[in-house]
């Protein structure tokens, strides 16, 4: 009795942080807001703007707390819960995030500039900037304006369908996908559970409940949601082969899904079949090519250009930063960052081997995806639902226990209590300072980390740099809100 009540107390508080959240962020142009940078428009705020609710930093934290505490309460009790709560909880928590704003990132805004600009403009995302069309309503909105598109040929060309639909019917349509993907992915991860002969009710509420899916990846409209629904249904199909195939379909929205390929390839006990399902899959992986080639013509793999890029960077709260000042270092060299792809490597390598070995090919897929979050230096909190999944249905307690640890940091790296123990120091004048923005993570950028091949002249009407060679990825501070709350919006050049 003790424990469910524990249970339905756990239910109500994840789902009253929710809603409360939702609501206050609704309420006002606020730092966890980072879309509000183009304007406040109330197809934005959503339909919770004028309940009268308020949220500060510290009320933010404390909710996301409360989310927090309620879920493990919620994973003690899960035996003694029925499934219909869980279920109802789960809906109840995805549909109010679809009425709320955008949270704590503004990618969303970045797959409707990439899908207007290959719909309405007719430039290639992969080798165009959404700053090419800066008369696009769309323009200010944007977090990162002078980026190729990093998402993969079938995610990029489904969005065009979205063009049409404008600025405000775009947003409400990634945000619907962003919550039946999630919300589909929860109900076949319950099924593979099932199948598998664990509790569906543990993995269920294990996945589906979990604050940085919710706060963090349907919250924010992630395409993420979309590649887990991809990746919980080859963990739910029986047939090797078929699942191949859901796995090269998640590789076309990111193709940081293919890690988890090479295991599923190397799960049939027998060679004959490792033959058929590593064939089945160069067979998806060709007719991936040829979609993007039919859609993009010679720039079909100019995402992994960009996600090249992407990994050059280094964000503020990723592990290997985060080490690197731990030990005094001066930045995040890159023999350091060497050392921790080596690690994963060296992990990738060994998994692989028990895998062939006959070991459950989730669970090593499960520890090469945190060995992988882990060793990046670009590293999002909300990439940590990657590892759901493959934990949820896994026989590994152990493996459970660290995406659960991972899931924390996760949410740590966002909240203002984090900032005394993680937050570099601050410097009055950092050098080469090239320009302020607002990251998907609500971190602040002081330097932007790429090299720009071909110069533009929007790069001349901003002032902004040809060439960038070290970015410094610094947390939003005192500092960077005062100025978001001056209204200072607009990004500084050299």
């Amino acid at each position: 009795m003790a424990l469910r009540v524990l249970g339905i107390l756990g239910l109500a508080g994840l789902l009253v942080s929710v809603f409360w959240l939702c609501a206050g962020a609704a309420s006002a142009p606020w730092i966890y807001v980072p879309g509000r940078s183009g304007g406040w428009p109330a197809w934005m705020a959503g339909p919770l703007r004028n309940l009268g609710f308020e949220l500060d930093q510290n009320g933010f934290q404390t909710l996301t707390l409360i989310m927090a505490g309620s879920y493990l309460a919620v994973l003690a009790a899960t035996r003694a819960l029925p499934m219909w709560a869980l279920a109802l909880a789960i809906l109840g928590a995805h549909i109010i995030l679809l009425l709320g704003p955008p949270l704590i990132s503004q990618d969303v805004f970045g797959y409707i500039g990439f899908a207007r600009l290959g719909a309405l403009h007719h430039l290639d995302p992969y080798t165009h900037w959404a700053a090419q069309a800066r008369g696009d309503p769309v323009y200010h909105f944007l977090g990162w304006p002078y980026q190729h598109s990093p998402y993969g040929p079938l995610f990029t060309l489904g969005s065009y369908a979205t063009a049409p639909l404008g600025v405000a019917g775009a947003l409400w349509a990634f945000k619907a996908v962003a919550m039946l993907s999630s919300l589909g992915a929860v109900a076949l991860v319950g099924l593979a559970a099932a199948r598998l002969g664990h509790s569906p009710r543990w993995a269920v509420a294990f996945v589906g409940l979990n604050p940085v899916l919710l706060e963090l990846a349907v919250g924010g409209a992630h395409n993420d949601t979309l590649v887990m629904l991809l990746l919980a249904l080859a963990l739910a199909l029986t047939a090797t082969s078929r699942a191949a195939v859901s796995l090269v379909a998640a590789v076309s929205v990111k193709a940081s899904a293919g890690l988890v390929l090479p295991y599923l390839v190397l799960s049939p006990p027998r060679a004959r079949g490792r033959l058929r399902a590593g064939a089945v899959a160069l067979l998806g992986l060709a007719a991936l090519a040829l979609l993007g080639a039919i859609g993009f013509g010679g720039h079909a793999l100019g995402f992994l250009g960009a996600l090249h890029g992407q990994q050059q960077m280094v964000a503020t709260h990723s592990i290997p930063a985060e080490s690197a000042r731990l030990v005094g270092l001066n930045g995040t060299p890159t023999w350091w960052r060497d050392v921790y792809l080596g690690g994963f490597l060296a992990v990738l390598a060994f998994t692989l081997w028990r895998t062939w070995r006959g070991a459950e090919w989730r669970a090593q897929a499960g520890w090469a995806t945190l060995a992988l979050l882990l060793a990046t230096a670009w590293l999002l909190p909300w990439y940590a639902i990657w590892a759901l999944p493959l934990a949820a249905v896994s026989a590994s307690r152990r493996l459970r226990a660290a995406t659960l640890l991972f899931c924390a940091y996760a949410l740590l790296i966002h909240l203002p209590l984090a900032k005394p123990l993680l937050s570099p120091p601050r410097h009055n004048n950092p050098p080469q300072r090239v320009q302020a923005a607002e990251l998907e993570d609500l971190q602040h950028v002081h330097q932007i980390h790429a090299r720009h091949h071909h110069a533009q002249p929007e790069r001349a009407h901003h002032q902004r740099p040809t060439r960038v060679q070290v970015a410094v990825v610094v947390a939003v501070g005192d500092e960077a809100q005062r100025q978001r709350e001056a209204g200072q919006h607009q990004r500084p050049g050299v």
